[in-house]
């Protein structure tokens, strides 16, 4: 499937029931710890390509270890290989992947004593890693900078033979994605503590409990359906497994935003029903440092409904699978629309009328193909590309064509 065409769709039922996979963001953390901590058992792992990507390299004996598009399994298998005494391996990606800055992670690994050096240009996978015991365990690093980053060094801290001091400088972005990490790290049993800007991990060399640990489903997958039904008639709900209403995940604040466009959130038994009704608002100013992966899903809705959108703390966007600030001004301004933006912020004017059968450009970008994807309920669209949607929700045209979208190859 190369494009998609989206035809203007106007849902017949009332009532649709959803099932997510699993988190991506908790399962590529989970699938880590895996293979630190074989003992553990996992249910509900993300079926995304980032996923089995991931699994794939973790099991990988060669040493090439090619891993595509996927971002966060660049970071996280960086810190995993330089702890795998005797091991030498050469982690690549695509050639957008050679293009996403990785200096800072490789610098903090160094700095703890790992040898990792660059195959291609200084600062940017490919890279070659021995891997080896570091005994060094304190590091800093700037606060501001990709979760992932941060996210990565926790992960293989309890591995470390005296564990992980870890000093952030400056303002902290991302919070959530960090706590999670700590929270998976409690759940195995791992020890540690964050006071102030320092982060501690203890030292682990036992067995971790054996246990199973179940993945919650991905929020960033759920926020098109808060879209969706933000963009529905009134009555509508939409019923989301499996979630939890105290999730680890940072983009469970989508129950808050979608307040504003008359989208009631509620919990039962591991499901989220959402329900529209009715909403009066002419603008909508969010700060996202701590969830910026929903800010395409915000805009569009935003857009779809001839709202002011302010968006700010989206610097991260810049280094993802495309500058996706860049992306949405370009498409969203196909559609009608007029987008503002800076390094680290968006800013979208109202429009009255959307164009009919634009062709939606998706930039190797999931995100955009799925936040464009509940425009179709209000006009005809083209989305390119359209299984680039694999890498995070495989069955995401699948899902949508169950609800009643007009959808053709």
């Amino acid at each position: 499937m190369s494009s998609i065409t989206l035809h203007k769709s106007e849902l017949k039922n009332r009532k649709f029931d959803v099932t997510i996979t699993g988190s991506k963001s908790e399962s590529n953390r989970l699938l880590l710890l895996k293979a630190l901590y074989p003992e553990i058992r996992l249910d509900n792992v993300s079926n995304s390509d980032d996923s089995q990507l991931m699994t794939k390299a973790l099991s990988s004996t060669s040493h090439i270890v090619d891993i595509h598009h996927a971002g966060t399994a660049m970071r996280f298998l960086t810190a995993f290989f330089a702890v795998q005494e005797g091991r030498e391996v050469t982690l690549t990606g695509s050639k957008r992947m050679k293009e996403r800055p990785i200096k800072i992670l490789v610098e903090a690994l160094q700095a703890l004593g790992a040898d990792i050096n660059y195959a291609e240009n200084e600062g940017f996978p490919p890279l070659k890693i021995k891997g080896k015991k570091l005994t060094k365990n304190k590091v800093s690093l700037k606060a501001n900078v990709s979760s992932q980053y941060i996210s990565a060094l926790l992960l293989i801290a309890s591995k470390l033979e005296n564990g992980l001091e870890l000093t952030l400088e400056g303002e902290i972005t991302s919070i959530p994605y960090i706590k999670m990490t700590l929270s998976l790290l409690d759940e195995i049993g791992v020890a540690s503590s964050f006071v102030n800007n320092t982060i501690t991990v203890k030292p682990n060399n036992s067995k971790s409990t054996a246990k199973t640990l179940t993945v919650e489903s991905d929020w960033s997958s759920a926020s098109y359906y808060f879209s969706i039904a933000a963009l529905c008639d009134m009555g509508t709900e939409i019923t989301l497994s499996s979630y939890k209403e105290n999730s680890l995940q940072g983009d469970s604040i989508l129950v808050d935003i979608y307040k504003a466009f008359g989208v009631v959130s509620t919990f039962k038994e591991n499901q989220l029903t959402l329900k529209k009704e009715t909403f009066n608002i002419e603008a909508i100013n969010l700060n996202l440092q701590n969830a910026p992966d929903i800010a395409q899903t915000i805009a569009v809705t935003c857009f779809a409904l001839g709202i002011v959108c302010n968006l700010k703390g989206l610097h991260t966007l810049k280094i993802k699978e495309t500058d996706r600030l860049v992306a949405l001004k370009t498409e969203i301004e196909k559609l009608g629309g007029q987008v503002d933006i800076t390094n680290d912020a968006l800013y979208l004017h109202p429009s009255k009328a959307i164009n009919e059968m634009v062709s939606i450009a998706t930039y190797h970008d999931h995100r955009m193909a799925m936040a464009f994807a509940p425009l179709a309920l209000k006009t005809s669209l083209v989305i390119e590309d359209a299984m680039v949607v694999s890498k995070s929700y495989p069955t995401f045209w699948n899902d949508l064509k169950t609800m009643g979208f007009k959808i053709s190859e």
